[in-house]
């Protein structure tokens, strides 16, 4: 539901140029449909109060885990939409933050606040910043990380690089951190780290494409606290303006429910294929490869200029500047692919994870199996539908644009199933989430329902963290042998 706002001449405030073409968009009917109440602005609220209450076992989780105020986040709230991965989430990220581990648990909390703000996720930082505060935090690391001692601010550099270019990691970054000395990190410890700033990072991803609201009434420090510096007029909360011209397209009446039957056809003559097709090794690398530089120009000239204002979070950023670049970007640098058949998680990183942090590997892989596996055998309208294709080809489409190749996929799988609309969404999302707008969301797969998108950003976020673990664990083993 959009709220009504003031026009600018009865308004005692100047409105400023971006909020002049939101109003401008809104008087042409164009407008996304956004909401500023409800755990959701993109998700209609009471679709998501339907899906609650959870199973007993999941509320008992949530009691434990969350403030004693005995109510949901929004986030959680969005994410009972799928209460069996919910499940899963709540016991790995209660692990992460809580249980015993190398990390103290204030540290733990300051950490989840660098990796959030990296995508100036206030809605993450706010919620962290009151968990550090309430455990008793040294207050003082609040004003920003030049305050944090110098063995948390060592890990700004792997934090930047997870967040936005992780296929940058070496050997050499991990060997800065753990060589002997005062503010030196145990492996341990340091795979503790790791794995909160791949959890976070993704979980930024998901705050963001899932228009998640802040919790509660805010007052006025609070507002300005998760306020991006908004203007006065305040008409582009919770709604970020479009580039021009990226989804003029989706903008005309177009027939949504041919769409959706093209799709079905697609699956089913990939399906068909499948069974008769043996492509060498050679066509499915060449494939690859395709589909990796095709990434470049997906969103390529999108953001023209830096669309993200400074955040009040920024204190708890350095070297801002530092932002995600295609890896397939011209081949610089001669970046090799990395092969999941040379280094996976099921194969490697599961194991070291395990053996440096007892049991998380469990719970991680719990995770990444229940997001991969869950399906409710339907498509928008249509039931009976086995959707494993769909759900691999989104998957496996973030690890191409992270340079991660799996030998026996077929990429060409991924031009046929995922539609441009939804390939800028996909990237826009795990590249740069902040920039995730109304509008993007509800531009690919109007027929389907807001259960089945947030499933979609729920792969998004396991694929994105998998991505970033395997990277960094794989550092860590080069560094260990």
């Amino acid at each position: 539901m959009n709220g009504s706002t003031n026009s600018e001449s009865s308004s005692p405030y100047r409105i400023c140029n971006a909020c002049r073409k939101v109003s401008a968009k809104k008087e042409k009917g164009l407008r996304a449909r956004c909401s500023s109440s409800g755990p959701s602005a993109f998700i209609p609220e009471d679709e998501i109060l339907e899906a609650l209450p959870i199973d007993a076992c999941t509320e008992l989780l949530l009691a434990e885990a969350y403030s004693p105020s005995g109510g949901l986040d929004h986030l959680t709230q969005v994410m009972g939409l799928h209460p069996q991965y919910l499940q899963s989430f709540l016991q790995s990220q209660f692990y992460l933050l809580w249980m015993d581990g190398p990390l103290p648990l204030h540290c733990r909390q300051y950490i989840a606040i660098m990796a959030a703000a990296r995508h100036q996720c206030s809605f993450l930082v706010k919620m962290h910043v009151q968990e550090f505060y309430q455990i008793g935090g040294p207050v003082e690391w609040l004003r920003g990380l030049q305050y944090a001692p110098e063995r948390m601010r060592k890990l700004n550099d792997i934090n930047k690089i997870l967040a936005h270019r992780p296929w940058l990691i070496t050997k050499d970054h991990i060997q800065s951190l753990v060589k002997t000395g005062e503010n030196s990190w145990s492996l341990a410890e340091l795979v503790h780290a790791v794995v909160l700033l791949a959890h976070f990072h993704a979980l930024a991803s998901f705050v963001f494409s899932s228009g998640i609201n802040p919790d509660g009434e805010e007052d006025i420090d609070e507002r300005s606290f998760q306020s991006m510096c908004n203007c006065s007029c305040d008409l582009t909360d919770n709604c970020s303006l479009e580039p021009e011209g990226i989804f003029r397209g989706s903008l005309e009446m177009t027939d949504s429910v041919s769409e959706l039957e093209a799709l079905m056809e697609r699956m089913k003559r990939l399906q068909e294929e499948q069974e008769e097709e043996e492509a060498s090794q050679e066509e499915m690398a060449t494939r690859f490869e395709r589909e990796k530089k095709e990434s470049l120009l997906v969103g390529s000239g999108v953001f023209k200029e830096e669309v993200v204002p400074k955040s009040k979070v920024s204190q708890f950023v350095e070297d801002s500047t530092f932002r995600y670049q295609d890896f397939a970007r011209r081949a610089e640098d001669d970046l090799p692919t990395f092969r999941a058949q040379d280094y996976s998680w099921e194969d490697h990183g599961f194991s070291l994870v395990n053996r440096l942090y007892s049991d998380i590997g469990l719970l991680l892989d719990e995770k990444f199996r229940t997001v991969c596996n869950l399906t409710y055998y339907n498509m928008a309208t249509h039931e009976d539908v086995d959707t494993t294709m769909l759900r691999r080809a989104i998957f496996n489409y973030v690890h191409c644009m992270y340079g991660i190749r799996y030998d026996d996929y077929n990429y060409g799988e991924v031009n046929q199933l995922l539609e441009r609309s939804l390939k800028v969404y996909i990237k826009t999302v795990t590249c740069y989430p902040e920039r995730t707008t109304c509008h993007m969301y509800h531009s690919y797969w109007r027929q389907f329902r807001h259960s089945e998108k947030v499933h979609v950003n729920l792969l998004l976020m396991e694929a994105r963290m998998q991505a970033e673990l395997l990277y960094a664990l794989r550092a860590i083993t080069h560094h260990m042998t």
